[in-house]
């Protein structure tokens, strides 16, 4: 079994993971403050301003502090 590390949904291949995760709607940015993953939807309510939605945290600004979460992966391919 394959399962996803966003929304821990499991599938019976990797290529089913593989496809689901180009979908999925959790974990799509990363809070590099905190650390947290979490969906585009819940980092922002206008479209401009994003905030990390963890209260704890004072992560703010896409690209700045909130990252999206395939951005992350390159970077650390690159390496």
């Amino acid at each position: 079994m394959y399962t996803c590390r966003n929304c821990k949904r499991t599938f019976r291949t990797e290529l089913a993971l593989s496809l689901h995760r180009d979908a999925c709607a959790e974990g799509q940015l990363f809070c590099r403050v905190c650390g947290d993953r979490f969906a585009e939807r819940r980092a922002t309510r206008d479209g401009w301003h994003y905030t990390c939605p963890n209260e704890e945290c004072d992560g703010e600004g896409l690209t700045e502090d909130l990252l999206r979460v395939d951005d992350v992966r390159i970077a650390t391919r690159t390496r």
